[in-house]
């Protein structure tokens, strides 16, 4: 079973405040949540995927 982190884990883990993941939850960007009763949960897996999808979309040649 894949390992469920809490907004504050993920916020530690993009360095991001707590605030932004809700934004970004809003607007439908960021790491995939969903709930778990009343709590907020992510999968490992799904924060580790957007964060790579980032790193990836923000790689740029480098100029010689």
């Amino acid at each position: 079973m894949d390992r469920l982190l809490t907004m504050k884990e993920v916020a530690a883990r993009t360095r991001s405040p707590v605030t932004t993941l809700r934004y970004w939850r809003q607007k439908g960007r960021g790491p995939q949540a969903f709930r778990v009763g009343r709590r907020l949960v992510y999968r490992e897996r799904d924060v580790t995927a957007w964060l790579d999808a980032q790193r990836k979309a923000d790689h740029r040649p480098v100029a010689s």
